[in-house]
C-alpha cells in the first residue's frame, strides 16, 4: 500500500512539473504593467504574452493611469507603449520579439467612456504604421468597451477582451481573442495551499466550456502566489495575471 501511495504522489508531482514547463512567459499578463519602475521594458525583457495599459481620454490626450488621481501625471499611451513597440519592431524587422514565433498582446483596459476613447485610440495608432502592419502584435480592448454590436464596426486590428459572463453572438465572437472575468466571483481562495475542490471544479468546467468555444481565458484579481499560479496552470488558464514579473518568470524557468 505504501508503495502505491509512493507511486502515486510521484505520478502527481512529474504531472505537475510537467504542466508548469509546459507555460511559457508568453502565458503571463502584465497586470497594470505601468506601474512598474520601468513600464513596458519590464515585461517586455522577459518575453511576456500579454502586457496591459489603463487609459483615460484626458484633455483631448490618451493618458495612462489606473485611476483619476494618477491623471496629473499625464504619463502619455505614446510615451510609454506606443513609441518603445514601434522601436523594438523596427529593431526586430517588423516584429515585437527577436523570436519571430512570439507575440504580444498589448491589451488596452478603457477607463472613461468607452467610444470616445477607443476612437481616439484608433486616431493614434494609426500614427504607428508599424504597429497595425506587424502580425506579431494584437491590440486588445477591455474595461469600457462598446456594445458588442459594434465590434465589427472597428478596424481588423481591434480586437477584444471578452466579459465572460456574458452571451455574445457567432459574429462577435470574431472579434473577441479571450475571455475574463474575476476570479472572487468564482472563488474567495487566497493563494495559499490547496485551492478548495468545490471551487476548482467550478473554474475547470468553466475553463473547459470556454476552450471548447475556441477562445482563450484569464482571471483578474486571482492571487498572485506561487500556489495559486500552480494551481491556474493545472487548470489550463491560458493567461497568468501577475504584479510579479520577475517572481513569476523565475517560477517558471526554475
Amino acid at each position: 500500500m505504501f508503495r502505491l501511495f509512493t507511486f502515486a504522489l510521484l505520478i502527481i508531482s512529474i504531472e505537475c512539473s510537467s504542466q508548469v514547463n509546459h507555460y511559457t512567459t508568453a502565458n503571463l499578463h502584465s497586470h497594470n504593467d505601468y506601474e512598474n519602475r520601468i513600464p513596458f521594458y519590464k515585461a517586455w525583457e522577459n518575453q511576456f504574452g500579454s502586457i496591459e495599459a489603463d487609459i483615460f481620454l484626458y484633455h483631448g490626450k490618451l493618458v495612462v493611469a489606473h485611476d483619476s488621481i494618477q491623471l496629473v501625471q499625464e504619463r502619455t499611451l505614446d510615451s510609454l507603449y506606443l513609441m518603445p513597440l514601434q522601436l523594438c519592431i523596427r529593431k526586430n524587422g517588423g516584429y515585437v520579439y527577436a523570436d519571430k514565433m512570439r507575440s504580444l498582446q498589448l491589451m488596452i483596459d478603457i477607463k472613461s467612456e468607452a467610444v470616445a476613447t477607443l476612437n481616439k485610440l484608433i486616431e493614434t495608432i494609426a500614427r504607428f504604421k508599424t504597429l497595425s502592419n506587424t502580425p506579431s502584435l494584437k491590440i486588445v480592448i477591455s474595461g469600457n468597451r462598446p456594445a458588442s454590436s459594434q465590434f465589427n464596426s472597428y478596424p481588423s486590428w481591434i480586437l477584444f477582451d471578452g466579459e465572460l459572463q456574458k452571451n455574445y453572438q457567432p459574429v462577435e465572437l470574431k472579434k473577441i481573442v479571450m475571455l475574463s472575468d474575476n476570479f472572487a466571483h468564482y472563488s474567495h481562495w487566497q493563494g495559499t495551499g490547496e485551492i478548495p475542490a468545490k471551487d476548482k471544479l467550478v473554474l475547470q468546467q468553466i475553463i473547459d466550456k470556454v476552450h471548447a468555444s475556441g477562445k482563450k481565458i484569464r482571471f483578474w484579481n486571482a492571487p498572485d502566489t506561487p500556489d495559486s499560479w500552480k494551481a491556474l496552470i493545472a487548470m489550463g488558464v491560458d493567461y497568468i495575471n501577475t504584479d510579479k514579473i520577475d517572481e513569476l518568470t523565475k517560477f517558471l524557468v526554475d
